[in-house]
């Protein structure tokens, strides 16, 4: 079956249609490149088509390559493998820019347009930067652009070539190191496209049956071509190009390989003509995909996420969509909820003690909508739609009907047990209950509901609107279908899930807070405030862990310690910790939201720099401790929590494991997540560094048995618990 058809109309124009059976998006397989090859040779050279538009057969236009083809290529042919595959659809991008014309007096070529019928992605807007003109359809839905940044790649098939000499280096810098997606009017404006109109088909068919010689020949291969901005030896693109370096390093402290092959792409390929500068593109390309982080990368965040997202560990049980959902608290999680699950379509009942409560949590919907339609995100009417499916009280009555309900009061088992006996008195038997908690065990929980199987955990992350994942909790008695209901929830407001078993702080608090009590006990110890900081920056973390425990508040913090001292007695093992928080509690300092805590802190709540505060209470030591040592400390404090929860059965699969890290608190993206970083390290390399910091530091980062094992069999963890196979 074809991905790609031609139809031939009576006026000359060749309509070249890419559909791939069974996928919902468009992708571009190799033989799809070789289908694409074909059929532009025989549009060439059939004397009697004038003109090529190249559109979708469906909604969308294409998500981009199949990325799956680029790892098997990279695993059986490695490098020549994917410059051979690079440079054959080079070849036929260019095969479509040329378009037949003479190559001295680039005339008689044949013109070729783009017809964008929604989003086009990647390689979706690489093929379109190939042709004459671009038709995009006016839907404000779509999305144009080239996000392969974000995925640990660059845009390796014309599109960094291109698209920098068509707009620029400054120009070009927010589509291709940042992945910025626009609406098609945006894009026009940008100068990604060229034209937004209803039926892009149709456009596309009359401009190109009317198109001049001089219609068709793209900027860098007539005679007298100048960069916009400059090129690098010039002294206004010379200083471009030191900006741009100098921001990429900022902003990703050299850790992503794929920036910086990108700006050297760029760079290198701005000095020579437009075929070497593909081929250098191609190079550049091919060494990103040959290492560790981008293929760790590409299988976290786009291969494995997409996995969990439809449903990789979900219980083989009917469809479990909710139709009405109630929600218990109407602070700022369950407001946040409220928000999500309204914009997602689902009936809302927003319950709170009292009646103001209720109220201000959906104003916060109104107030995320208001904000999006100051940008232009939104409308009235949807704002009309969404605050109508939300319907605010105190009255527990108005759970009936609900199939799913989310409980988001205060953290306190005894406020939890009694809005669930609430809610069970009103909510038909077939109910699913589902606790939003981030550290209260599920299976406590679940002893004051009537129905235990159908009781389960729900881990939203903070801003609700914003996090991307989801950690549901099977607790002891959980059954299979309050798994599904939650997966399929989940789904449905479009987030990402992991389930995990039930433990205290279940993973992505049982990993992130030793990241948190590691920056604290170091900086107890005297290390620079201003090196554990940037120690975590420069392994990729987006914050350091005195600023993260700054945006998550110092009372949370004390509220936690307390209550797994409380939970832990004497094994407690963190009082070294408790010493710094309890101090920053007592001087009244609880973070940003009370505009102090471990930073200093505006009228407006900007950070001005670390509290000067700090130096005084914990003098710095002489001599201070080594960069690597400090960053080695940060990052096993995260990572071991994930092995050990992996060995114990809380976490049951590493994909969850990975994805969950990157999404959930931000573990360095460039790794892949925890157990790609060990992958890439090596176990018997890991095993080394905790026993070195064991005897440094204590047991907390002795190496757990799971992992000595694997470096004493000189194993991987994707080589053992890859593609969802279990801890044994």
């Amino acid at each position: 079956m074809s991905d790609f058809t031609i139809q031939k109309d009576s006026d000359g124009v060749a309509i070249i249609t890419w559909d791939v059976a069974g996928k919902s998006m468009n992708v571009l397989s190799e033989d799809g490149i070789r289908q694409l090859d074909g059929l532009i040779d025989d549009a060439l050279g059939d004397e009697s088509v004038k003109g090529i538009v190249i559109t979708s057969g469906k909604p969308d236009f294409a998500a981009g390559m199949d990325l799956n083809v680029l790892g098997s290529m990279k695993e059986s042919g490695g490098a020549e493998a994917i410059f051979a595959l690079v440079m054959q659809l080079h070849g036929v991008l260019r095969k479509i820019e040329r378009a037949g014309m003479d190559p001295k007096t680039l005339k008689g070529g044949k013109p070729i347009a783009a017809a964008l019928p929604g989003t086009a992605l990647g390689i979706g807007l690489e093929i379109p930067l190939a042709t004459h003109r671009i038709f995009a359809a006016d839907n404000p839905k779509a999305k144009i652009g080239l996000p392969e940044i974000q995925v640990g790649i660059f845009p390796g098939a014309g599109g960094t070539t291109r698209l920098v000499r068509k707009l620029g280096v400054m120009g070009a810098a927010p589509l291709l190191l940042e992945g910025k997606l626009n609406d098609p009017k945006k894009a026009k404006a940008a100068g990604v496209i060229d034209e937004v109109v209803d039926d892009p088909v149709a456009a596309a068919r009359d401009w190109v049956l009317n198109a001049k010689d001089a219609d068709i020949v793209k900027p860098w291969d007539a005679k007298g071509y100048k960069m916009p901005g400059g090129e690098p030896f010039h002294p206004a693109g010379f200083m471009t190009f030191v900006g741009a370096n100098a921001m990429v390093m900022g902003r990703t402290m050299g850790v992503y390989p794929a920036a910086r092959a990108l700006l050297s792409a760029v760079y290198e390929g701005s000095m020579v003509p437009f075929d070497q500068a593909l081929k250098i593109e191609a190079r550049w390309f091919t060494n990103v995909l040959m290492n560790p982080s981008s293929g760790a990368m590409i299988r976290s965040l786009f291969i494995n996420k997409e996995a969990l997202e439809k449903g990789a560990n979900r219980p083989d049980v009917p469809d479990q969509k909710v139709r009405k959902l109630g929600i218990l608290g109407a602070g700022m999680m369950g407001a946040g909820i409220a928000y999500v699950s309204a914009m997602a379509g689902i009936e809302v009942v927003l319950i709170d003690a009292q009646q103001d409560a209720a109220d201000r949590g959906k104003a916060h919907s109104a107030d995320l909508l208001d904000k999006a339609i100051s940008r232009k995100k939104s409308t009235e009417a949807k704002k009309t739609e969404v605050l109508d499916r939300i319907t605010a009280t105190t009255d527990y009555d108005a759970l009936s009907g609900c199939d799913l309900i989310v409980e988001a009061v205060f953290e306190d088992p005894a406020v939890k047990a009694e809005v669930t006996a609430k809610a069970e008195a009103v909510i038909g038997a077939d109910a699913i209950f589902a606790t939003n908690t981030s550290t209260l065990p599920i299976s406590d929980l679940a002893r004051a509901s009537q129905r235990p199987e159908q009781f389960i955990g729900i881990h939203f992350f903070s801003p609700v609107d914003k996090m991307l994942l989801v950690e549901i909790i099977r607790g002891q008695q959980t059954g299979d279908r309050a798994v599904a209901k939650a997966l399929d929830f989940v789904r449905q407001i479009r987030k990402t899930p992991i389930v995990v078993n039930d433990a205290r702080f279940f993973y992505a608090n049982r990993c992130i807070i030793p990241y948190l009590n590691e920056g604290m006990r170091m900086l107890a110890e005297g290390v620079s405030p201003v090196l554990i900081e940037n120690a975590a920056r420069m392994m990729g973390m987006p914050l350091g862990p005195l600023q993260l425990v700054d945006e998550t508040s110092i009372d949370l913090g004390v509220r936690i310690a307390k209550a797994t001292r409380t939970a832990m007695g004497d094994s407690y093992p963190d009082g070294a910790v408790d010493d710094v928080l309890f101090w920053m509690a007592d001087e009244g300092r609880m973070g940003r939201k009370a505009k102090a805590g471990f930073y200093a802190y505006d009228e407006a709540g900007k950070r001005q720099g670390l509290w000067q505060g700090l130096a005084e209470r914990f003098p710095q030591a002489d001599p201070q401790a080594d960069l690597t040592e400090v960053q080695h400390r940060l990052m096993f404090a995260q990572t071991l929590e994930a092995v050990r929860a992996l060995q114990e059965g809380v976490l049951l699969d590493i994909r969850e494991g990975d994805v969950g890290a990157i999404l959930g608190w931000g573990f360095a993206p460039w790794t892949g997540g925890p157990f790609s970083w060990l992958d890439m390290l090596g176990a018997a390399r890991a095993v080394e560094i905790c026993d070195r910091l064991t005897k440094a530091h204590g047991p907390r980062f002795a190496a757990p048995d799971l992992l000595r094992e694997m470096a004493d069999k000189d194993q991987t963890f994707y080589g053992r618990f890859g593609a969802g196979k279990k801890a044994a």
